[in-house]
């Protein structure tokens, strides 16, 4: 097939990014695959972060023509009318936020008119986390040309079918991210880092209020002269940075606590996953979790909650610990159990094995299966 996947690439930086250059790859290996990606990803006004680009190298990268403003609606005539000139079989469009709704649907409409040309979106929200006006109605817009969804948890596929009855879906889990590098000895990525800490803890990606941040602090809290433990929050912060460091001074943890509040380069991610003896993902909501799968990519176990589809990832036990949300005890005790009642090499092991079931060639061939199904 000739494939084009519309959507965030290099030199845009973040998960997103990632994850389209690891899928033209994965695709590139049996189909002619395009990528294109924006010139305007977001108005400066409504991004909340210091910077859209990525600041260092990504190996993983694809070629990318920047062609899509997102806020243009006379651009996303004229990006339909490129790809209904250039007919590829099928467009893959990877949907996080309804922001982008009028955008893709329309692309997604001028460029299947008259053609052979399929339309199938990788969800990884159909209703975003932090709901605001016009969610259903964007999402809606986006999602009617498109012959088919590919879902990565459960939550995600109910929300689906919730919004477009009917709808053309297969789940297929969050393959997981590679192309960060091999992993460090801990005791070399600690050195690096400056951490100590018998015990370390990472929190990793950008900071948001439904991620769970002060929920965790909460329990680092209870934690106190029960374990020896370093927890590392390494990510730009969405939410203002202000109240979880004056979170951190009233509880006494200025010690235990480590922040890196910017954006980490994609050459450095190795170093904080090899210190770490578990990931933590103490969110409040979620459907799934790219974190979790640079984890799992590290074959290092993850702590989290069970909220959305995060217990869809973590067996508890097995490659991590589950607790409940919003629940400062019960994480507290979860992470206990983890560092106390559970062997660390055999949760490894289980992860390296548990990996397996995450490959991109799974969710190519997910994608394969929607676009042949007519």
């Amino acid at each position: 097939m000739n494939i084009t996947i519309v959507g965030t690439a290099f030199p845009l930086r973040g998960g997103i990014a990632h994850y389209n250059a690891l899928l033209a790859k994965a695709l590139g290996t049996r189909h002619r695959v395009n990528t294109i990606t924006f010139k305007r990803q977001y108005p400066s006004l409504l991004f909340p972060g210091t910077t859209q680009q990525e600041t260092g190298d990504d190996p993983s990268a694809v070629p990318a023509p920047t062609l899509v403003d997102s806020i243009n609606p006379l651009n996303w005539l004229a990006v339909g009318r490129r790809l209904k000139r250039d007919r590829p079989d099928l467009i893959i469009f990877k949907y996080w936020l309804p922001f982008f709704g009028p955008c893709f649907g329309t692309i997604a409409r001028v460029a299947r008119r008259g053609t052979r040309t399929r339309v199938v979106y990788i969800c990884d929200n159909v209703i975003p986390h932090e709901k605001r006006p016009g969610d259903r109605l964007f999402t809606r817009y986006a999602f009617r040309p498109a012959h088919g969804f590919i879902v990565q948890s459960a939550s995600v596929e109910k929300d689906l079918h919730a919004l477009i009855p009917g709808a053309r879906s297969i789940l297929v889990p969050h393959p997981v991210y590679h192309g960060f590098g091999a992993a460090v000895p801990a005791a070399q990525a600690r050195a690096a880092l400056g951490v100590r800490g018998k015990n370390v803890l990472l929190f990793f990606g950008y900071v948001r209020k439904y991620k769970g941040l002060g929920v965790l602090l909460d329990a680092m809290a209870l934690l106190k002269g029960r374990i020896d433990l370093q927890l590392l929050v390494v990510g730009e912060f969405y939410d203002d940075e202000a109240p979880y460091r004056e979170q951190i001074a009233a509880l006494g943890l200025g010690g235990n606590v480590t922040i890196r509040s910017d954006y980490v380069p994609n050459d450095e991610v190795k170093n904080y996953f090899s210190a770490a003896d578990a990931v933590v993902l103490p969110y409040s909501s979620g459907t799934q979790s790219g974190i979790a799968q640079i984890a799992y990519n590290f074959d290092v176990p993850v702590i989290a909650t069970t909220a959305g589809g995060l217990a869809e990832a973590v067996r508890d036990g097995e490659t991590g610990v589950l607790v409940p949300p919003d629940n400062p005890p019960a994480l507290a005790d979860g992470i206990v159990r983890f560092f106390t009642s559970l062997n660390h090499a055999a949760l490894r092991a289980r992860v390296s094995e548990e990996k397996a079931r995450y490959s991109w060639d799974r969710l190519c061939a997910g994608i394969e299966t929607l676009a042949s199904d007519r």
